[in-house]
């Protein structure tokens, strides 16, 4: 496997693999990686569909990459996807899955099509004072020592920044910045999630610095993610005979290690609560999701919470006994040991009275009955002791969903602390009371609020014990690669595998990144995978992002400051790389 960039290798066609007809595959989970995967051994791989096995413990595909209207609760989505035009790994996907909503078009045509004729923006990023404007005015606030907190983890040498904590970089001039409540509430960073993704964060995404503050980078999909992407690559995969087999709860996987040598040799399984397995040859690829963000999700309704699941986590369970096999493994404890670090809670309002969307509309200065972008991304309620943030997408959000009814997704950050409203924790709360706590900071008048929220919305909210524990604070090795050295047909992709190339987790892109990767190696593909887009060695990227964090201000540099400041950069790890082999 080998990484590339260019239309020479984009366009590039490859080769059938010389043993491709020989072989079989099998994906352990339905997520996107897996998804993905699937389809990168058929179209680039020469794999007959018909020879490519997924075995899911729940009933339907997609993972992470949900939205359904549960009867009875009313409609779900655990979260949402921004995206962006540099998703390599993701759109080189999407070229190739025909579209289900528009005639000879893919999913990628739709996407692109769609954002170019609505492009994202929001036009209020964060109010205050019960739904008023909180008046950040695109500015990032930061001070001359927030600015050398950020180019110092900039510079820094990888290494450094494993196992610290982003409190431990920062100081509290940047905390308190618009900076850092535009980006964590962005990316759902926490102070004490690690100072390494951070960094690696920085350098993914510092050609879209400017856009912070108003989402004008962003792009979103026409309905929710299931409906949007998940079931037009299924129905694609389907097509062309992949094998789907949901409630199989795979319990372990067994492994021949030798030096040099490693081979999966068992696939053991539940169905029905029989215990079964797989006997696996060296023909057989095997891969393995590991971990899952939204393992032993909870979702309450309208009148009952959501609860914290602490018991058994299939998926992290295992990953655990994998690990035990082999230190190149992983250590999935670093990431799923620590459940109160790594747990927040989302819920989806569906609004029921007219009333509602007329508080939207003010805030969003937007028709959210359109048809077209509303909030342009979340809208942080800046006072909020939740640290709450809400979004409406383009409506309808669902494509079976009523024309009078508005789809709101809702988050929040500190789910332990009492509300400004309903003066409890939003952990402890139902579905009405979320939706009042929501109202009265969209400001509406506080005597309307209790009713209005009880009859007319319907808010299912969701308690999500690991969605951050891709963000804990690590070290090289708690994430196994790819493919391991050594591994003669197994891979392990999503979230907790480590790209060969660097990438940032808690994106759509990297869980497809790491399922070309591992396609493309096992089955030694002929053509590159996409570079991660090279922003970061970019000077003229690099001296926009410096501008805009400066809020525009002059920069005042005497000539031997700028010499060291030049110097530094180009000593710096992650520049001095381009340096390596020039005489």
């Amino acid at each position: 496997m080998y990484c590339s960039s260019g239309n020479y290798e984009a366009f590039a066609r490859p080769r059938k693999p010389v043993s491709v007809d020989k072989k079989t595959a099998w994906f352990i989970g339905a997520g996107l990686a897996a998804l993905a995967g699937a389809a990168f051994l058929i179209r680039d791989g020469h794999m007959p569909g018909n020879r490519i096995t997924i075995l899911e413990r729940l009933t339907l595909p997609g993972g992470a990459l949900d939205g359904a209207k549960q009867r009875e609760r009313g409609f779900v989505i655990r979260g949402g996807r921004e995206m962006e035009d540099h998703f390599e790994c993701l759109w080189d996907l999407f070229r190739s899955i025909p579209s289900l909503e528009l005639e000879g078009a893919s999913v990628l045509d739709e996407f692109y099509w769609l954002n170019k004729d609505d492009p994202n923006y929001s036009l209020q990023r964060a109010t205050v004072n019960r739904g008023q404007d909180a008046h950040t005015d695109g500015l990032f606030s930061l001070t001359g020592n927030a600015q050398k907190d950020l180019i110092a983890i900039f510079l820094a040498d990888p290494r450094d920044m494993e196992k610290k904590r982003i409190d431990e970089v920062f100081g509290q001039d940047l905390l308190n910045s618009n900076f850092w409540l535009y980006w964590r509430t962005m990316f759902a960073f926490e102070e004490w999630h690690s100072a390494l993704e951070m960094k690696l964060y920085l350098h993914r995404f510092i050609h879209h610095i400017g856009g912070l503050p108003d989402f004008r980078t962003l792009k979103f999909t026409k309905y929710n993610q299931y409906e949007s992407l998940v079931l037009p690559l299924c129905n694609w995969l389907a097509k062309q005979g992949v094998n789907f087999q949901f409630g199989v709860k795979v319990t372990d996987v067994d492994f021949a290690i030798r030096p040099e040598y490693n081979q999966a040799t068992r696939i053991n399984y539940k169905r029905d609560g029989a215990s079964n397995g797989i006997d696996l040859c060296a023909d057989d690829l095997v891969f393995v999701t590991i971990g899952s963000l939204t393992e032993n999700s909870d979702t309450g309704d309208h009148h009952t919470p959501a609860t914290l699941n602490e018991g058994p986590a299939p998926a992290w369970d295992l990953w655990r006994r994998i690990s035990e096999k082999s230190t190149a493994f992983g250590r999935p404890d670093v990431f799923g040991g620590n459940i109160h670090a790594t747990k927040w809670e989302s819920a989806t309002i569906t609004t029921l009275d007219t009333r509602i969307p007329d508080y939207i509309r003010k805030i969003a200065k937007r028709d959210p009955f359109g048809g077209k972008v509303v909030t342009g991304g979340i809208v942080t309620v800046k006072d909020s002791s939740w640290l709450l943030s809400w979004t409406v997408n383009r409506q309808p959000h669902f494509k079976h969903q009523p024309n009078d009814q508005i789809i709101v997704w809702l988050y929040s950050l500190f789910v332990n602390k009492l509300g400004d409203f309903v003066k409890k924790p939003m952990q402890d709360c139902t579905g009405a009371e979320v939706t009042q706590e929501w109202l009265y900071h969209l400001g509406v008048p506080i005597a309307e609020i209790p009713q209005l929220a009880e009859t007319g919305a319907k808010t299912v909210p969701v308690m999500m014990p690991y969605i951050t524990s891709l963000f804990m604070p690590r070290r090289a090795g708690d994430r196994p690669d790819v493919v391991p050295k050594g591994a003669a047909n197994f891979a392990f992709i999503g979230q907790f595998a480590e790209a060969a190339e660097r990438d940032c987790v808690f994106t759509t892109e990297y869980s497809v990144r790491t399922a070309m990767e591992a396609v493309y190696t096992l089955l030694d593909i002929e053509r590159g995978v996409p570079q991660v887009f090279n922003s970061t060695y970019d000077v003229r990227t690099i001296l926009a992002a410096i501008a805009r964090l400066r809020d525009s201000k002059e920069i005042q540099i005497e000539p031997v400051s700028f010499r060291k400041l030049l110097q530094e950069t180009v000593e710096a790890p992650v520049l001095g790389e381009l340096l390596k082999g020039i005489k």
